[in-house]
């Protein structure tokens, strides 16, 4: 029976400050009706995913208005240089004094494996021309983008693949991570595959139990794509039980290799190429 990596890496978490977990979790139970089940700080988190066989830790926030990014960023910086075995997609926003400027420092911290843009929260564009440098940036430096740019699990005019296309014509030579694995449009997202050999995409939200919304690919297609998915939680701003995913993952008694592949060799191929 094939089995989980005895250590997994997470390669989609959240980690943000106390008081902004907070502010997060409220908006969440007001918009969506449902409480956040691990309601946990970071320090926590990081404990709670060590207790269950995570290693290695990567983690993401998102400056949500223009003014948050800088505060965000020098608290990554600390819980970077405070803890082992974790790295950061660091936030940005392109309406800041100084964005860039604050970008390119951050940038060079070993640690920090790029930027998250959250289209869907931040409602900017992809192609916004205020992100070109920044995408130039990161790709001179030889760091990745984390984005959230599907239009699942909820979506809006700022999200879809038509919006991603226009920066892949521009930037064919980006290296991204897609949260959710381009959840709704899935087939266009695996398209991509083929044309851009740095595309990752990763499985936060796409294995669900059945009272929430399982995305049911089938295991040929699932085997297909094995060496471009990253297993991600999106831990802990989850409305059901980190556990169940991973069940549910478990549970399709894929090949040995896709669960080796998604659940740590992909993720060691990524760190390896942007940390050197």
């Amino acid at each position: 029976m094939p089995q989980l990596p005895e250590t997994i890496i997470d390669f989609h978490v959240h980690l943000f400050p106390d008081e902004l977990f907070d502010a997060i979790w409220k908006f969440f139970s007001r918009e969506y009706g449902l409480p956040i089940v691990h309601q946990l700080y970071a320090r926590d988190c990081i404990e709670y995913l060590r207790n269950r066989n995570v290693g290695t830790v990567v983690y993401s926030n998102y400056a949500h208005k223009e003014g948050v990014a800088e505060g965000l960023n020098e608290w990554n910086i600390r819980l970077l240089d405070d803890t082992v075995d974790i790295y950061c997609f660091a936030a940005f926003h392109p309406g800041d004094r100084e964005a860039l400027g604050m970008a390119e420092r951050v940038l060079a911290h070993p640690k920090v494996l790029g930027y998250k843009l959250h289209f869907l929260v931040q409602k900017i564009y992809p192609h916004d021309e205020r992100l070109f440098p920044l995408y130039e940036m990161v790709m001179d430096q030889g760091k990745r983008l984390l984005l959230h740019v599907g239009t699942g699990p909820i979506g809006n005019e700022y999200v879809g693949i038509a919006h991603l296309r226009k920066v892949l014509e521009r930037y064919p030579g980006l290296q991204l991570n897609i949260a959710h694995m381009g959840a709704f449009e899935f087939q266009d997202f695996f398209d991509l595959l083929e044309d851009y050999p740095g595309i990752f995409l990763d499985t936060s939200y796409c294995f669900l139990p059945d009272r929430f919304r399982m995305y049911r690919m089938g295991n040929i297609v699932l085997e297909g794509l094995k060496d471009r998915l990253l297993y991600g939680s999106d831990f802990p701003n989850l409305f059901h039980h980190r556990s169940e995913e991973l069940k549910a993952l478990s549970e399709m008694a894929l090949s040995q290799d896709f669960y080796e592949s998604v659940f740590r060799k992909n993720a060691l191929q990524i760190l390896r190429c942007v940390t050197g």
